[in-house]
This record gives structure tokens, sequence and C-alpha cells, in this order.
């Protein structure tokens, strides 16, 4: 069964044990010292926010993420007409509001390629940032949790800058830094449409004071191109992680015909090679521990060893409290949308070395990191 979330969880009044602000500003308009989380401990990022517990990538999300402890919030950026960065899963927007209801944007309904695949529905690069504000937010997951229906309806569409802002509040608020990890989402079709994603991300992390290489951000993209441009065109200083996924290849790669697959790039070799321009990769967890033929965990991969010897950090996708999203060991019971042993999957993959995890159940990452450093 799924618990209730404590009392204290929801009223903001854990204690995280999070490390504190090193410096301590009063004033509303300077920005949040640039000390990022503990190095000496894995970070534990709030995918999407608090996913686990509120429609995802809502200002509502990410604060109950960084009030259950997370190190870092993550918002997806897409473009909205008028060139404004907006936090969705994706640029199509038919599962997480409630455009689909709308009358007055049943015409901008339509089909487009995204990355080489034909999709259907209403996209956020058809909208202006205004008229985005007027849709409100939706579970993108609602036979998996049922529980965050009770939402739907209430949150508008943040802007990225919305975030940045909402990070500095709550750092000051919680007295310690909470960091932002934000994924630029189909940049190769962003900028074909004449919406690069790039410009505009970089100027809203330097109008916050977060460009500097150690900076409570990463920013990540599951191309390549993108990353380089960023490092060597633009100048960026902010960490950098490349994104990669048990199979396929990234999408600029394709579009410019080059065969290298996301796992070339995890090999010692091309480790070493995206090293040059990143400063860490988000593997999806299987490529960090493999699930055996009978959906067991396996012995975990050289990845790790081979990322931390090319100077790469890894922060790998994505853990989740539900039955279905784990191998059968951890499992409590048969009902897939019940929760199983969420806590002993994650430190697994802990005791396998990486730097940090991404989860949809913030409170349960800070849990199972806590067991980890304490040998349990």
């Amino acid at each position: 069964m799924k618990p209730t979330l404590p009392a204290l969880v929801l009223s903001g009044l854990i204690a995280t044990g999070a490390p504190a602000l090193s410096a301590w500003s009063t004033t509303a308009s300077a920005p949040v010292p640039d000390a990022p989380p503990s190095a000496d401990r894995p970070i534990v990022v709030g995918h999407r926010g608090a996913s686990g517990y509120r429609p995802e990538h809502t200002l509502a999300s990410y604060e109950l993420a960084a009030r259950m402890g997370a190190d870092f919030i993550e918002p997806d950026l897409v473009s909205t007409k008028d060139h404004v960065l907006v936090a969705r899963h994706e640029n199509e927007i038919s599962g997480t509001t409630d455009v689909a209801s709308r009358p007055e944007f049943a015409a901008r309904r339509t089909t487009k390629t995204v990355d080489g695949r034909a999709i259907t529905g209403w996209f956020t690069e058809d909208f202006t940032v205004a008229e985005l504000k007027t849709l409100r937010a939706a579970e993108r997951l609602p036979s998996v949790r049922q529980e965050n229906t009770i939402y739907n309806g209430r949150y508008e569409i943040p802007t990225f800058a919305e975030v940045l802002d909402l990070r500095e509040r709550l750092s000051r608020e919680l007295r310690r830094t909470i960091g932002v990890y934000p994924e630029t989402k189909h940049s190769t079709y962003f900028r074909s449409i004449g919406l690069d994603l790039e410009t505009p991300l970089v100027a809203g992390v330097r109008r916050a004071h977060l460009d500097l290489e150690r900076a409570p951000i990463f920013i990540q993209s599951f191309e390549l191109t993108n990353l380089v441009e960023m490092r060597e065109k633009q100048g960026v200083r902010a960490r950098l992680v490349f994104l990669t996924s048990a199979s396929g290849a990234p999408y600029d790669l394709e579009a410019k015909g080059d065969p290298r697959t996301y796992a070339d790039l995890l090999t010692a070799q091309g480790l070493r090679t995206i090293a040059t321009w990143v400063d860490g990769v988000g593997p999806e967890k299987s490529q960090v521990i493999p699930r055996q033929s009978d959906g067991t965990l396996g012995e975990p991969t050289p990845l790790v060893n081979d990322a931390h010897a090319a100077g790469l950090d890894v922060h790998p996708y994505t853990f989740r409290n539900e039955n279905q999203f784990m191998p059968p060991a951890f499992r409590n019971g048969t009902t897939p949308t019940d929760y199983g042993k969420a806590v002993n999957e994650q430190v697994r993959y802990l005791e396998a070395g990486i730097d940090g995890l991404f989860t949809d159940n913030p409170d349960t990452g800070v849990v199972a990191r806590e067991e980890f450093l304490a040998g349990e």
C-alpha cells in the first residue's frame, strides 16, 4: 500500500540534514550564495519536482521536492511561440494540461514530426506564454498516481524564470542551497523552427548568477551538439551533463549522419571524449546496474568507474516508488501501483558509486542516502 505523507513533510517542517547556506542574505534582490550542495555525498534530484506526489513540472511539485530534502529541482524546458522557456515534460501538452478540454484552442490540435516521430496534439510553440498561463496542469500518469489527480486544474505552467525565482526563495527560506537541474528538450527540433532553447536558457542562468563552475546548477541534454556549443561558443561555465538512453542515439547526431550511439559514447573512450565538454553523464539506471533475464538486478557495469576515471559525475534516472518501476526482488505484493522496496533499490545503486540520483519521490531518496552513508 502507498503510505500517507507525514504531516511534517507536507507542512515543510522536516529536518533534511542538508548543509546550511555558507552565507545568508535578507535582501530579497540579492543573489543566493553560489555554493553547491556538499560534494562529499550523493545528491538527490527531485525529478520534475516531487512528481510522485504532485503533478509534474509545477511550482507546487518543485517546492515540495525542496521541502522533502531534494538538493536539486529539475525542470524540463521547451519554448513558447514568443520564445519564453516553460517547464513541461514535452512540447506536446495534451497529457499534462487541460488543453484538450479548452474549446478556444481546439483548432490548434495538429500533427508534427519531432525528432523523426509523428506526434498529434497541442504544442507549446503554438501558444504565447500568456495563452499557456490560462491552462492548468494535470497528472501525467493518472492510472499510476490516482492520488495526484486531486490537484488537477490547480496549478499553472511555470516559466523557467519562475522556477529560478522559486529556487532562490526556497534557498533563503530553508537556509540551505537548493540547486536547479534544467533539461533542454528536443534542442534540434526547436532550433529548426527558429526557437532555440539555449539562448534564453543561458541568459536566464546568467541573470540568476548561476553561470559559475561550482554554482548549484547542472544543465542537461539528451543531445550532445547543444552542450558542446554552450561550452565552446557561448562560454558557459556552469556544469553540463549529457543524458543517455539504454538504446538508440542522440537525435542531433542522427540528423547529421553521425553513426555514434549512446552506447558508443559511454565506452571508456567515448567518456574521455565527451569529458572535453561536459562534467557528468545522466544514464538510464539500467546502464549502471542492468536487469537479468529474470528481472533481478545484475552486477554493476564499468560505467561508473569509467566515468569517474574520465572526471565525470554519474547521476542515473529515474527512481520511482511504485512496484511496476522496480525489479521483482524489490516489489511488495503484486499490485503494480503499490509501493515497493524503493529505499533498498536506491541503496544498491548508491553502493555502485553513483554521485546522485533522479527520483520522483525525493523523501525516499533522502532516506536511501542516509542509510547508505550510515552503512546500514
